[in-house]
Order: structure tokens, then C-alpha cells, then sequence
């Protein structure tokens, strides 16, 4: 049985979407390119993940000569608040304030950075 396509950037998604923020337009031959840099990666592996995010809504596409170009088409920010948003459901009941527990205890947070974080608090609340 087949697994249910997750809404969300898997790791291959989300280098794929890097390089569509960081062009204009680019061609799944030169996405290609450029994710084997780092290792080996099939041209029709990155074709059909183009495609999913086309789906998805996190990129488009349009056909020049025989190439398709894919450009994003929602910003990095828009994505690291939807990731957030699903986190924050998914692990920390939407609450907020488990989330930042989570950090304080499970991360090296410096005395600058809480101070840093009350700071913005501060700042919401006025």
C-alpha cells in the first residue's frame, strides 16, 4: 500500500526548494547539476520531486524549448512558518509555551539568548 504524500518538505524537497529561492527559474537539468555537487542524484528522481512540489503548491513551473523551468512559489518565510506551525501542532499540543520549555530545558540556551527572547516579549506586550 502506498504511503500518503506528506503536505510538508521532505530533505529532498527542501534542498530542491534552496536553489528555487535562491534562482529566479531553473531547469531540473541544472538542479541536477547542482544537487550532485554534494552526491549522485538521478535527473528523473529530481524530475519527479519537481513535480511534487509543483503539487504542493511550493513551486511552479513553465515550459521553454524542451526544458522546464520550476521557480518557487512561496517564499523561504513562508515556508519556515508553515514548518513551525506544523511542529508546534505536532509535537507541542499548539502550545507555545511547551515548545519554549522544550528549548530552555533540551537546549544550550545562553543568558543573552532568554534575554534576547524576554526582550521581544517585552515588546509584543506594549
Amino acid at each position: 500500500m502506498a504511503r500518503k504524500k506528506s503536505d510538508h518538505l521532505t530533505d529532498g524537497e527542501q534542498a530542491i526548494m534552496q536553489i528555487l529561492w535562491q534562482r529566479e527559474n531553473c531547469s531540473v537539468k541544472e538542479i541536477t547539476e547542482i544537487l550532485s555537487r554534494d552526491k549522485d542524484v538521478a535527473y528523473t528522481t529530481v524530475q519527479t520531486m519537481c513535480k511534487i512540489l509543483a503539487e504542493k503548491g511550493y513551486a511552479t513551473y513553465h515550459k521553454e524549448g524542451r526544458a522546464f523551468l520550476y521557480s518557487a512559489q512561496i517564499t523561504q518565510k513562508e515556508a519556515q512558518r508553515g514548518a513551525f506551525t506544523s511542529l508546534l501542532h505536532r509535537f507541542f499540543g499548539s502550545s507555545p509555551e511547551l515548545l519554549a520549555q522544550h528549548l530552555m530545558e533540551e537546549t544550550d540556551l545562553e543568558i543573552k539568548d532568554i534575554e534576547a527572547l524576554q526582550k521581544k516579549i517585552d515588546q509584543a506586550d506594549e
